[in-house]
Parts: structure tokens; sequence; C-alpha cells
């Protein structure tokens, strides 16, 4: 028995990257996966080679469009039963902090934190009905935790970890548990034109290295199993050691 035969997934921003793996990782164990991204032919594209995942395309800044996505999930697989919110922006700060706009500050709250939000309080009454198998899993950063720039998106993934907190409370009465992973540096696409900058931040990893989405996606497929029948409000570090280890000040000491 697979650990997700029978469920239904809705997996945002899975056109690629984190999204993508996650899908394939769940899929591979049983799961029928909604995958879901702003770019619906990506979303399709990336559906047509997972084995029973069908596809929607989902902006997580416009409600309708995250109501329609669940729909579309409960509608084509009869049921609920995790939701992972991966979508996200993350802006290039500017040079003074005095300068940054308005506009992309929002942009990045409104799709990682806010996005979060509309994805989860659609899903909640499905997921609540799925038997206490409900689970939502949040793809935070290591930069909730610490400063690694991108005031924005740090505020935004910080701000997701004490959503993942409050909601967890609030769903556990309906057996829905709700956790969060925070990952450090991940080879995604979005990388895809500064492998240099990949490979000088390898050293800085305890491990060696840095993540792969196919490590994310195994800590996802763990919170949202009944494997994790008893987590509820917690956040996974998934980041080689980064906030544990202070390499940078060990190798000033050798």
């Amino acid at each position: 028995m697979q650990r997700f035969e029978g469920y239904g997934v809705l997996i945002t921003g899975a056109g690629r990257g984190v999204g993508e793996a996650t899908a394939r990782r769940l899929a591979s164990e049983g799961a029928r996966v909604l995958v879901t991204d702003i770019d619906g032919e990506l979303a399709a594209a990336t559906a047509e080679t997972i084995p029973g995942a069908a596809s929607c395309p989902c902006d997580v800044t416009d409600r309708a469009a995250v109501e329609a996505a669940v729909a579309r999930a409960v509608d084509e697989f009869g049921a609920l039963d995790v939701l992972v919110n991966n979508a996200y922006s993350c802006s290039f700060d500017t040079p003074l902090f005095e300068d940054q706009p308005d506009d992309t500050w929002q942009r990045d709250l409104d799709t990682v934190l806010t996005g979060a939000f509309r994805c989860s309080r659609a899903a909640l009454p499905h997921l609540a009905k799925a038997g206490g198998r409900g689970a939502i899993v949040n793809i935070g950063s290591v930069n909730a935790e610490q400063d690694f720039g991108n005031h924005a998106y740090s505020a935004a993934k910080a701000g997701l970890a004490s959503l993942t907190r409050t909601l967890a409370g609030d769903a556990a009465p309906r057996g829905v548990r709700v956790n969060q992973i925070n990952p450090g540096t991940i080879r995604t696409p979005a990388w895809s034109d500064r492998e240099h900058r990949l490979a000088a931040l390898a050293p800085v990893y305890p491990l060696g290295r840095v993540g792969t989405p196919k490590d994310v996606a195994a800590a996802v497929a763990f919170l949202a199993s009944s494997d994790a029948a008893w987590i509820t409000g917690a956040t996974l570090r998934v980041d080689g050691g980064l906030l544990a280890v202070n390499t940078g000040f060990q190798q000033t000491l050798t």
C-alpha cells in the first residue's frame, strides 16, 4: 500500500522546480495530483508527464482562480486530502532600502503569504472531510529565520511561518495538520543563469552542496503522510545544516 493511494493533492507553482518534483514524488506514491501554475501551459505540459495527474492554471493572487482550482481538484479526484502551498515571488532588493517600491513589496507578500492564505481558506473545508488525513504543507525558506537578503520575500516567508502555526491550531480540531518546510538554496530553474553562484554557495553548507527539488519533495511527502500524523504547527528545516552551523565562522578558526 503506497502512502498516498487514493489521495487527491493540489500543488501550487508546480510547473517546474520544487513544485514539479513534489508532484512527481507524491504521484509515485499513489497520489492523484492537480498541477497548478500561473503558467497554465507549463502546468499542462508537466502534468502530461506524471501518471494520473491533471492540470489547472492558477494565479494565487486571484481569489476566483484559487477557488476554481480547488473546485477542479475536488471534481477531478472526488476529494482533496493535501494542499501544498509552493507558489512564490522573490523580488530583488534595491541598493537602498528606502528606494524599495510598494509594488514589488506587495507582489511578494501577495503571492507568498496571502496566496497561501487564499489557497488554505478555499481548501480547508474539503481537507476537513478527509477523515483525519487532511494536510497543508507550506513551502517557506531559511529567509524566514535569518538574514539572507530579499526583504519582501523574507518578510512574506516569516509571515507564512506564523500563519502555519496559527492555522495549525485552528485546523487541528477538524483533523487537518499544517506544517512548513524551510529550504536553503535549491538548484531550480530560477538559478539556471547563475551556476557560478551555486558553486560558490556549496562550501557554505555543512553538507557540502546546495539542495535539489527532490530533497524538498521528500520532506513534503513525509509531512503530508500519515507518518507525520502527530506533527502539526512545525517548521522543518531542509537546509543542509546552514542554520545550525556557522561554517564561515568555523573556517576562520582552521
